[in-house]
């Protein structure tokens, strides 16, 4: 393929060339990924009111199974995501597909609440792993004119595996069979992704550049091309110590520690609110009176509004930056989960007022991940990612545990009240996106070590 000489420097020859048809291959799979980890998370809100029903749990109860893979996504960044700066972003995301498809499985067979949590725990590490590595596939692949819109379309990944499953969940799983279906589903779609990241997923020269393996230059060129883009004659320059990529380095780097305690904060906020409707409203709409498969088309229409939110908003921030217009979808979302909690008494009621309130959430969320591929260099780009993601995770976590124990307490008739509380997370994370400083850590090959000690 004809292109633009990078020099020495494989990221700039990624960034300055028109994207190829096997770089879209690339991103197209990193969507269908993302679509899975939505799935594998959602799959236990789909299973909620059946689990419930079965084992007669209260929402309290119920709120801890619903987080416990949120609580393993969270591990699962902090630690996998490290994992794929170290020994490559295929391997990890190899090893979290594993790990994922074993847990999915084991979830459907589980014979009781702890067995069942602790299975879908295990399922969130591989989760939480393979979001940060997808998500550094996603930015290092792309080039600078579409990265925006190729984390947009990553983004939207997310819904999309929730649309999809929720579909499977109520025209068929749900229908045939009982919530065992809808995770023993999961765990056999995992594992066809296997072999199509072997196959068709080669390791981005970004991480090699970075990381200087015996014999980078021959692996940089073997995956320039793989993604049909030219080769380079030679290695850049390397900084006198290579940079380390650990969670250490990253917050003790002066320019980098605001930029990553501030997108872990605000996005931990925002995913306080965006989860409660993921988790609970299904349970909700269930409880209002309407049968298991008509309660899990109102998360299917949630998520269609989540994937048509992010799309738009994706092309979006081709046109203008980041911040502000996140600012201004977070806000929106917020609003659009109070009114959630109005009610309604139609099917059709509660499938608008979930859409709106994921199309505006999920915009926001492109937002953040967009600003994650920006505040981030080369190196450390899948650590930076995971520890964001993994302290975000703990907001995600704690959302459906939070809003379990304010319906025991506040009583199953609170909704509204519920949704107002619940909703103040998204306010809040606007607020600290608001404060962030905004600029392109990777115009070269990264911060250098010698940047990171001063």
């Amino acid at each position: 393929m004809a292109g633009v000489a990078g020099g020495t420097n494989p990221i700039q020859v990624i960034d300055d060339n028109p994207m190829s048809f096997r770089q879209w291959v690339v991103i197209v799979l990193m969507i269908l990924l993302n679509a899975l980890d939505g799935f594998d998370v959602l799959s236990s809100a789909f299973a909620a009111p059946g689990i419930s029903e079965e084992w007669g749990i209260p929402r309290s109860e119920l709120g801890i199974v619903l987080s416990a893979e949120l609580v393993g996504m969270g591990f699962g960044s902090l630690i996998l995501g490290g994992v794929a700066d170290k020994i490559g972003r295929k391997p990890a995301m190899l090893i979290c597909l594993v790990v994922m498809a074993i847990g999915m499985y084991m979830a459907h067979a589980a014979t009781g609440v702890s067995e069942l949590t602790i299975w879908r725990l295990i399922t969130g590490l591989g989760i939480g792993g393979m979001l940060a590595a997808t998500n550094a596939v996603t930015a290092e692949t792309s080039n600078k004119k579409n990265r925006s819109l190729a984390m947009a379309l990553y983004v939207i990944g997310y819904p999309l595996g929730g649309v999809i499953g929720g579909f499977a969940a109520q025209s068929w799983l749900l229908v045939d069979y009982d919530w065992r279906a809808v995770f023993l589903f999961g765990a056999i779609v995992t594992a066809v992704m296997i072999p199509l990241v072997m196959l068709l997923v080669p390791e981005t020269p970004a991480y090699y550049a970075a990381r200087r393996p015996a014999g980078a230059l021959e692996k940089i060129n073997k995956s320039l091309r793989a993604l049909q883009q030219p080769e380079i004659a030679e290695l850049p320059p390397v900084p006198e110590q290579a940079a380390k990529p650990k969670v250490t380095d990253i917050l003790s780097n002066p320019r980098l520690r605001p930029v990553t305690l501030l997108l872990a904060f605000g996005y931990m906020f925002h995913t306080l609110t965006f989860y409660f409707i993921l988790k609970f409203a299904v349970q909700i709409v269930h409880d209002a009176g309407f049968t298991q498969p008509e309660a899990a088309s109102t998360l299917t229409v949630a998520n269609i509004g989540g994937a048509v939110g992010g799309a738009i908003f994706g092309f979006a921030l081709k046109k203008w930056d980041i911040k502000g217009p996140t600012i201004v979808a977070a806000v929106l979302g917020s609003v659009a989960v109070a009114a959630f909690g109005m009610g309604s008494g139609t099917l059709w009621g509660w499938r608008i007022a979930a859409f709106l309130t994921m199309f505006f959430l999920n915009a926001a969320i492109v937002g953040y991940y967009a600003a994650f591929a920006r505040g981030f260099p080369a190196y450390a780009r899948a650590t930076g990612t995971g520890f964001v993601l993994g302290v975000g995770r703990a907001g995600a976590a704690g959302s459906p545990i939070i809003a379990g124990f304010l319906f025991t307490a506040l009583g199953n008739e609170q909704l509204l009240t519920v949704s107002i509380i619940m909703s103040l997370g998204a306010i809040i994370g606007a607020g600290l996106l608001w404060l962030l400083p905004m600029r392109d850590a990777d115009a070269d090959l990264g911060i250098s070590t010698a940047e990171a000690a001063r």
